[in-house]
């Protein structure tokens, strides 16, 4: 007999969408559920997000793990560019149209480009398919996700508010980059998009932002103050360069 009294907590309502709670809980939390409209409706959007995000990224969701996000690159010399599918649609442009997005110091470099903008999708395609782990560190620690990923890191990592452009930050983690740590951020939609935003060291400066496409995904790439920064999501370059517009508006006014 189920009781809709009994607490039910917050990993069993994830374990409940994911198909993944034991037997003997389910009559429990579909009794609660049924007793909490509130706690439902998150797992009906909850529902909602997970089927969006396997019709958009299923086809990815499989592949095994790119070598060049194994932690034992931490350890490795930066590779040289490897041709792959993406080198076919690396595109580059400047994104005008207004004071601090025009080239300025040193131009980076085609190969530093390629580097960081594959790595980046590369991450975005592996973690934005998750909906029970996505991240290390849950957004709701702003304070201490920002203050692990500095300590890791060595630069100032500051997660950017997105709000104005309708996204919320979800968490992040730290990942193995081109010439040592990186830092990843993810950010989410209410209908359930997600853009995430990856740094790491860079031996070359520009604010010239670099155009890189794979699939259904985008990236947008420059470097200031010695970190490079890539801003993935929606190959929707309108829509992208909205939400890197914001993301290095912020990060020039905490000075990188």
């Amino acid at each position: 007999m189920t009781d809709p009294r009994i607490p039910v907590t917050e990993d069993e309502l994830h374990a409940y969408v994911d198909n993944e709670l034991p037997a003997e809980r389910r009559g429990d939390v579909e009794a609660w559920l049924s007793a909490h409209p509130d706690d439902a409706e998150r797992v009906r959007s909850w529902r909602e997000m997970a089927e969006a995000l396997h019709a958009r990224y299923d086809s990815v969701a499989d592949e095994p793990v790119p070598q060049r996000l194994s932690i034992d690159r931490l350890a490795q010399q930066p590779r040289k560019w490897m041709y792959g599918a993406i080198a076919a649609t690396l595109l580059a442009f400047v994104a005008g149209g207004g004071a601090g997005w025009l080239a300025r110091g040193a131009a980076a470099s085609p190969s530093m480009f390629q580097n960081f903008t594959v790595d980046a999708l590369d991450a975005h395609r592996l973690y934005v398919v998750e909906v029970r782990h996505p991240v290390e560190v849950p957004g709701s620690e702003r304070a201490h996700l920002q203050q692990w990923l500095t300590k890791r890191c060595g630069w100032d990592v500051r997660a950017p508010e997105l709000g104005a452009t309708g996204l919320k930050l979800v968490g992040g983690r730290l990942l193995p980059g081109p010439t040592g740590p990186a830092s990843f951020l993810m950010y989410e939609s209410a209908s359930g998009e997600r853009f995430t935003i990856y740094t790491s060291r860079a031996s070359a400066e520009t604010t010239q932002m670099l155009y890189a496409r794979q699939d259904n995904d985008g990236a947008l790439f420059w470097a200031d103050k010695g970190v490079g920064y890539v801003v993935s999501g929606s190959s929707d370059r309108d829509r992208l360069t909205q939400v890197a517009r914001l993301v290095y508006d912020q990060t020039e006014k905490t000075g990188g």
